[in-house]
């Protein structure tokens, strides 16, 4: 079975109390999945072409189904309610090779 990923990469973050108030709610609804974070937000990135250099979040799922389950769970629904508008990212799952 092929492992799934979450790739979130951050455009801009406009509300920093938004962000820290959903990351622990994310981080929860993420481990009841089984999601292992590859990277965080304090890892380094180093941008090319189009690229921005900001938070960029990889998270590794035992299958890409299980990816998008946790995804779609009510405790990540939740975590995206809090986040609200207060961050612009580019938000991809993507199944493994």
């Amino acid at each position: 079975m092929k492992k799934g990923y979450w790739v979130n990469a951050y455009r801009a973050i406009h509300d920093e109390a938004a962000q820290k108030a959903y990351t622990p709610l994310a981080i929860a609804a993420i481990e009841a999945f089984g999601g292992k974070f590859l990277t965080t937000g304090a890892s380094r990135v180093e941008a090319h072409e189009a690229g921005v250099a900001t938070r960029t979040i990889i998270v590794e799922f035992e299958s890409y189904e299980t990816a998008l389950a946790a995804r779609k769970s009510e405790a990540y629904q939740k975590a995206l309610e809090v986040l609200g508008n207060g961050a612009e990212r580019d938000a991809r799952i993507v199944e493994g090779a």
